[in-house]
């Protein structure tokens, strides 16, 4: 225990233990100074952990603390590890990093709730797992993360779980992840199988080291049925089709909650998990494929279902489920970086977001239709300009982060190198998936803080700016939005600008040395830079299409062209407004099969069969035959005397006869 990594997730636990057990009888400003002093603990000891990591050379950024050897039997041997290098540093720094400014935003936005203590305490105990998540050193740690992530996630969705919506949307995110988790757990128990380790310091280097002496092929089945079954715990984790479906729903927990959870942190597990295994992906290009675009589908699914949602936190959700689509475009062409990249700007502008949302959600009393909003900024002045930055960001519009990051993605999908032309097709997807962002996005604003007001008269005269435990969250949060992306500058806008580097490339670029010496040896078309300013104009323009275009339908127009777009292509809106149905297919194909499946086994296989032939059945025929036999033992001495003489006969008649 050299280098002290376990109290990152140490504090986060404590504050889960106090309040867990404190909390209730403490009082709220107990809670909420354990519950923000815990998170922030672990974000300055991850600060320290940081300058550590950065004072060592570059070939010896690896920083390892085993506590115990958790279990071992035979050739299999795990330990309760926690590992440090570029990648989980900045993972941990964004968890405890943003996780403390939504632990500050939480204090005012829910003061008022009866269950505070327990909504802290589930909060901490979020922030350990995703600590634990991020930090551990094989994928077994990984995956205790990653359950316990799930376990937290259902508390807090069901937070509220007096109204059966909230409780059945934290149970259909706990189902749908556990779909994706039984793929994760194969593609462990296959990859100890060919490796026979789970650490990651043996993994990765051992198949780099197998492919290259030849004994692992580029493509190997075995390597991409670990990755696809890896890949299927990320599509339940990161909300990707076809396992996205739990995430709008779980809008019904606390809007700090959606910002944390559902934006920041553990949706973005999946991504970070195909991002550490870069070395095994990068070995199974056809794994590559199918993540690539199955992300590049989401994306551009997602957003158009967006386009026409009401609730301004389901509007955020669908547009969460869209830019994880835009990570895993980065991770699946092999452009790691590039996904971690996006990971960090959609962290601080989706978290703005959904604080902004909580902050309006607030001001108009708990209603969250953006239809009876409208005129906001004049009351919300702070809200709108930060709302503003982020929805920029988001929107990929220069100089604000999310144009870097997204820019940087769709540039090496159409780069592709294992597959060229898919990944032109990729770059057109994700093209079409950022003017559409923009669209909906802008429609958001204009709906929510344009125009006149909606509401009623009573919301009307309680608007008002929130207090500054939820503002100065909103405004630090905004300026990283705006200025967050500086720090992955692509090399030709860093050359345009004087020679600035690219200081997160050059920083992440050790974990995914091995892949990019393999990628290197792949034969491509090398574009010049003729051809990134010409997508790069490309990506722009469509945003600011899709600003323009929401600007003319929702100012310009308002309402009198929506409704005639909503009557003259009615079909369209109604698919589109019904989310294509895909909830009502799955109930048919899945749910409701399994529920009259489960009454069956229930009914015939439970109670006639086992509990009635096997249970129920020979305890009836003990009690049956107990019965007839108790006539006999009537106290009768004529009646024993009379059993007596025909077993004596009976005996006689055996003896004689045999």
């Amino acid at each position: 225990m050299e280098h002290y990594i376990y109290f990152i997730p140490l504090f986060p636990l404590l504050g889960f233990l106090l309040n867990g057990i404190l909390g209730k009888r403490l009082g709220k400003s107990f809670v909420s100074c354990v519950g923000c002093t815990s998170v922030g603990l672990a974000f300055v000891t991850a600060l320290f952990v940081f300058k550590d990591l950065i004072g060592r050379p570059v070939e010896d950024r690896i920083m390892v603390d085993t506590l115990w050897t958790w279990m071992a039997a035979g050739a299999f041997k795990v330990d309760v590890s926690f590992l440090v290098d570029q990648l989980s540093m900045v993972m941990i720094l964004i968890v405890t990093g943003v996780g403390f400014l939504i632990h500050i935003y939480s204090i005012g936005y829910m003061h008022e709730d009866e269950s505070y203590w327990r909504y802290f305490a589930y909060l901490n105990m979020f922030v350990f797992f995703m600590s634990l998540l991020v930090l551990g050193a094989n994928y077994l740690v990984m995956f205790v993360g990653w359950e316990g992530v799930g376990l937290a996630s259902y508390l807090l969705i069901g937070f509220w779980y007096e109204g059966n919506e909230n409780a059945d949307a934290g149970k259909k995110a706990f189902i749908v992840n556990r779909i994706g988790d039984f793929g994760f757990a194969l593609g462990m128990f296959l990859m100890f199988w060919t490796f026979g380790s789970l650490s990651y310091l043996d993994v990765f280097p051992k198949a780099f080291e197998m492919y290259e002496h030849g004994h692992l092929a580029l493509n190997a089945p075995v390597l991409v049925a670990i990755c696809l079954l890896l890949f299927v715990g990320a599509t339940g984790k990161s909300a990707q089709i076809p396992l996205y479906v739990w995430l709008p729903d779980a809008m019904a927990g606390p809007t700090p909650v959606s910002a944390l959870i559902h934006a920041a942190t553990m949706v973005t597990a999946g991504v970070y998990m195909v991002a550490r295994s870069n070395i095994l992906y990068t070995l199974a290009p056809t794994a590559c494929l199918v993540v690539a675009y199955i992300a590049a589908a989401t994306a551009l699914f997602a957003a158009t279902i967006g386009i026409l949602q009401n609730d301004i936190k389901k509007v955020l959700a669908y547009s969460t489920v869209s830019q994880l689509g835009y990570m895993f475009i980065g991770v699946g062409v092999t452009a790691y970086w590039a996904g971690i990249f996006h990971l960090m700007t959609h962290a601080f502008f989706k978290a703005c977001l959904f604080l902004c949302s909580g902050s309006v959600i607030h001001a108009m009393g708990g209603d969250q239709d953006m239809r009876h909003m409208g005129g906001l900024a004049k009351k919300m002045p702070i809200t709108y300009i930060t709302m503003l930055v982020a929805t920029i960001a988001i929107a990929g519009i220069p100089p604000f982060a999310g144009f870097f990051s997204k820019d940087e993605i769709l540039w090496k999908a159409f780069n592709f190198p294992y597959y060229p032309v898919s990944g032109k097709i990729i770059w057109f997807m994700g093209t079409l998936g950022a003017a559409v962002t923009a669209f909906y996005m802008f429609r958001l604003i204009f709906l929510t803080f344009h125009g006149e007001f909606r509401g009623t008269e009573e919301q009307k005269h309680h608007l008002h700016e929130s207090p500054y435990f939820m503002t100065v969250p909103l405004m630090i949060l905004a300026a990283l939005s705006f200025c967050g992306g500086w720090l992955g500058i692509s090399p030709l806008i860093g050359h345009a600008l004087g020679g600035v580097p690219n200081y997160l490339e050059h920083f992440l670029e050790p974990v995914f040395e091995h892949s990019q010496e393999i990628v290197a040896t792949i034969p491509r078309v090398e574009y010049g830079h003729g051809m990134e300013i010409a997508l790069m104009t490309t990506s722009v323009v469509v945003a600011i299409i899709g600003v323009l275009l929401a600007f003319h339908v929702y100012i310009r127009r308002f309402p009198e062209l929506p409704a005639r777009l909503r009557e003259q292509y009615a079909v369209y809106y109604d698919l589109i407004y019904n989310k294509y149905y895909v909830d009502e297919i799955y109930f048919r194909i899945f749910v409701w099969p399994t529920y009259y499946l489960a009454i069956f086994f229930w009914k015939i296989i439970d109670v006639i069969i086992i509990d009635g032939i096997g249970v129920n059945g020979p305890a009836w025929l003990t009690q049956r035959g107990a019965y007839v036999f108790s006539r006999v033992q009537n106290g009768q001495v004529q009646t024993y005397g009379a059993f007596m003489l025909l077993g004596l006969v009976g005996i006689l008649w055996y003896l004689l006869r045999f």
